[in-house]
């Protein structure tokens, strides 16, 4: 399996050095040329706009959980699981990270963030799930080598969940959104992430890679918190996230 020391240039993500000004145009795992090449059909609706703090939750409707209960996902193992189980849906709080891709660098740094929080979660009574766009062999590769706990990783090969929370996806999103250069800030990280990273893990269907991510907090089916990501990279902060958690009573 090609690491990410292993690969040629034009395949390996490009991190600037940390003092570095210039914001790449392919700052990630493909480039537009090599998306275009692989037949992909890429929009760049909501490309290019300002970075938000957040999204409010009055964007999502408040059937929004039982929406998203009806989505069926896979295990990391392969087996299949309807989000509505994956949580207790009367009054148990969740954590549910929607990662871009399993072979995308950014998610890697995310990931290992969210696993050295996942003590101080499960301590409060917080279930932590995180899933990520790819079938669960996909999912395997990033538990195995980052490494990251299988328990609470999940697969979305067809996009649905990010679909029914209406997540942000495109080319432009993917590459050219300012809220990217945030990445930039954040070098030791992605460095420790890259140790053991591979392009492997990246979706059969390449389509993927244009998938954002976000971040949602549910207590049984009410939604606390909703954020979306504006660009690749731009992830929800960790102890914003647990504050809002922590006012919420837990089961």
């Amino acid at each position: 399996m090609a690491t990410l020391q292993s690969l040629p240039p034009s395949f390996r993500p490009s991190i600037p050095p940390p003092n570095s000004h210039s914001f790449p145009a392919t700052p990630f795992n493909y480039s537009p040329k090599l998306i275009a090449s692989k037949g992909v059909s890429v929009t760049l609706r909501n490309s290019i706009t300002s970075p938000r703090v957040s999204v409010s939750n009055s964007e999502y409707s408040p059937q929004i959980a039982e929406n998203l209960g009806d989505v069926t996902i896979f295990t990391a193992a392969g087996e299949p699981v309807r989000f509505s189980d994956l949580w207790d849906q009367n009054q148990g709080v969740a954590v549910v990270a929607m990662l871009r891709h399993f072979g995308c660098i950014c998610c890697w740094e995310f990931a290992s963030a969210l696993k050295e929080s996942k003590a101080r979660f499960d301590s409060a009574g917080i279930k932590l799930i995180a899933v990520g766009v790819g079938t669960p062999n996909k999912a395997r590769i990033l538990a195995e080598r980052l490494p990251f706990p299988m328990d609470c990783l999940y697969a979305d090969p067809d996009r649905k969940a990010y679909n029914v929370l209406n997540l942000y996806f495109g080319l432009g999103r993917t590459f050219l959104n300012p809220a990217s250069a945030k990445v930039f800030s954040r070098w030791d990280a992605l460095q420790k992430a890259a140790k053991n990273y591979t392009i492997g893990a990246t979706p059969d269907d390449i389509s993927g890679v244009l998938q954002q991510g976000g971040m949602f907090v549910f207590r049984g089916k009410q939604l606390l918190y909703a954020r979306k990501d504006e660009g690749t990279g731009d992830h929800a902060p960790l102890d914003d996230v647990f504050d809002v958690c922590c006012k919420a009573p837990v089961a």
